[in-house]
């Protein structure tokens, strides 16, 4: 934990404080795109409507994903292309836009097609995203990815790491922390997921364990909440 600490430490000095916006979505230029494969899901997963998605559903959706990437040897890129899909949808705009009922459904899938191209999608994602689309789910599909993540994560002994600060830290900084996650967790691989807090003010924090239990934090907001919570000024006499 020390060597964590020190290496907290060492980042804070190299991070500006001020924060930056992040970057828009690509323009969207509507198109179609080729024959993309079919994803096996249990029929029942297929009907239109019903009520929201129980965490167990969402499950087996994300079981389904990651027993394909797993036939096809995509464990690994589907991740990273999971990953892309999450900073998409987790657009309020794009959500409500593909979850709208008034909207053509044809509309949808030029939109999502310009998607995939832009974000360079594998075909097996751009179906499954197809699907939750079809079946009127896509409103669920931030719960799905992030079973979707523990499920890769059990396959393959990672334990996920996750930094917030003010601004997107550097690679090279984002690489010292996983190594000391590595350190205190035994884990074979970190996966870290950088998220941007402007409340820090400054630092960072490192979330990881099982559902983030454990936490790190480095932040300037803590710090200052530290000492506010030291400082009694109810017994304090001002001279008049």
């Amino acid at each position: 934990m020390a060597a964590l600490q020190q290496s907290a430490v060492s980042l804070q000095s190299n991070l500006p404080y001020a924060s930056r916006s992040l970057r828009p979505l690509p323009a969207l230029n509507l198109s179609f795109s080729s024959t993309i494969p079919s994803l096996k899901l249990p029929s029942s997963f297929r009907s239109r409507g019903g009520p929201r998605m129980s965490a167990t559903v969402a499950s087996s959706y994300a079981s389904a994903l990651a027993d394909l990437a797993q036939s096809n040897n995509t464990l690994d890129t589907t991740i990273v292309d999971v990953e892309k899909v999450e900073k998409v949808f987790s657009d309020p705009d794009v959500l409500d836009f593909f979850a709208s009922p008034i909207i053509d459904t044809e509309k949808k899938r030029q939109v999502l097609d310009e998607i995939v191209k832009s974000y360079a999608l594998q075909p097996h994602v751009a179906n499954f995203i197809n699907i939750l689309v079809d079946s009127q789910r896509i409103d669920t599909i931030i719960d799905i990815i992030k079973e979707f993540e523990t499920v890769y994560n059990n396959l393959t002994n990672t334990e996920l790491a996750v930094v917030s600060s003010v601004i997107k830290l550097q690679p090279d900084h984002l690489a010292q922390i996983a190594k000391q996650v590595q350190k205190l967790t035994g884990a074979k691989n970190v996966r870290i997921k950088n998220v941007i807090d402007p409340s820090l003010v400054a630092g960072f924090t490192i979330r990881y364990g099982n559902s983030g239990s454990k936490l790190i934090d480095m932040s300037i907001k803590t710090q200052l909440q530290e000492i506010a919570s030291q400082l009694d000024l109810g017994d304090i006499q001002l001279a008049l």
